[in-house]
């Protein structure tokens, strides 16, 4: 009888591969329907999903670039300045908007996605937007394997948008080949209290809403801020933007193509070291229930002796 199941098994497995290989090849066309049908198999965990990701290949890969700062920024307005000019000159553009999730459903409050709404018909763009489902750092759980099927496409550029949650948004740094931090005149007092983590991940600085009072004086405080912190060997741009008025755009988009090329061997290796520990974290922690650790912990919390190390101990051990 066990044979018999590992054969059913073994065949279901062949097909999904044969699918997968469908999905792939139809991806690689410019089959955008195939591309949202392979997102939903991965970030969903469907039959299929596994197949399709070991197969995925990082041989050639567009630039995956991160955008990311505080709520109120304009991050979203940006993208789609950036947008207008990138396929202006031609580009094909995926934009993977990470949203605040619904605490009743987990799904994206944002989902409609209404500040890119004038893309929406435009074949050279995809917009995707995933839940973050509680996730920490401002991205989602599948972003990892969701980026890898998209940057699997014919995309000349990929851009993340994340939540925008502070200084926890420092994971961005272990996904995107060039991470953008943007921030507003009024985020002054915010960038000197999280100083010790924005520097660190940033490889462009964008003041946005640069029309607003106090622009100039948090560019020339962010130009002193980088050199204190990371000293003369590495500069990092801070550029000034009104993307609601496109303006700073074309300079932002060249100084991101300059950085294109300019990814270290010694970053490449940490990305994927970075992605490889997320993805083996996450699957050792699939077993992992949390409702079910309240139960015991409910149950066995006043018992004599009670050690969470015990308990998480047992876990490790299961």
């Amino acid at each position: 009888m066990r044979s018999l199941s590992c054969f059913f098994a073994f065949i279901k497995a062949l097909q999904n591969l044969d699918q997968v290989k469908d999905i792939l090849q139809k991806i690689k066309e410019g089959d955008r329907k195939a591309l949202s049908r392979a997102i939903t198999l991965v970030e969903n965990e469907l039959p299929g999903a596994e197949e399709l990701l070991l197969t995925l290949s990082n041989d050639v890969r567009p630039p995956l670039i991160g955008i990311t700062g505080p709520p109120g920024a304009g991050k979203s307005t940006l993208i789609n300045a950036m947008l207008n000019e990138l396929t202006d000159t031609g580009n094909k553009v995926a934009v993977i908007a990470v949203d605040p999730t619904s605490p009743f459903n987990f799904g994206s409050l944002l989902g409609d996605r209404l500040r890119m709404s004038e893309h929406f018909t435009d074949p050279n763009i995809f917009i995707r937007s995933l839940a973050s489902r509680g996730s920490l750092g401002g991205l989602s759980e599948k972003i990892i394997e969701v980026s890898d099927v998209i940057c699997s496409a014919d995309f000349d550029f990929v851009i993340v948008e994340t939540v925008g949650v502070g200084q926890s948004e420092v994971e961005i740094a272990g996904l995107a080949d060039i991470t953008v931090v943007v921030v507003v005149p009024e985020s002054g007092d915010e960038i000197q209290a999280l100083k010790s983590g924005i520097m660190e991940i940033a490889d462009i600085f964008v003041v946005n809403k640069a029309d607003r009072e106090g622009a100039e004086a948090l560019v020339n405080n962010l130009k002193r801020m980088l050199h204190d912190f990371r000293g003369t060997k590495m500069e990092v741009p801070v550029i000034s933007t009104i993307a609601s008025e496109k303006k700073g755009i074309r300079e932002l988009l060249e100084i991101i193509r300059e950085n294109q090329y300019q990814v270290s061997d010694e970053k490449k290796i940490y990305l994927l070291a970075e992605k490889a520990y997320r993805i083996i974290r996450k699957n050792r922690m699939r077993d992992v229930s949390r409702p079910s650790l309240l139960k015991t912990i409910e149950k066995e919390h006043k018992s004599p002796g009670f050690s969470i190390y015990r308990l998480a101990n047992q876990h490790l051990k299961e």
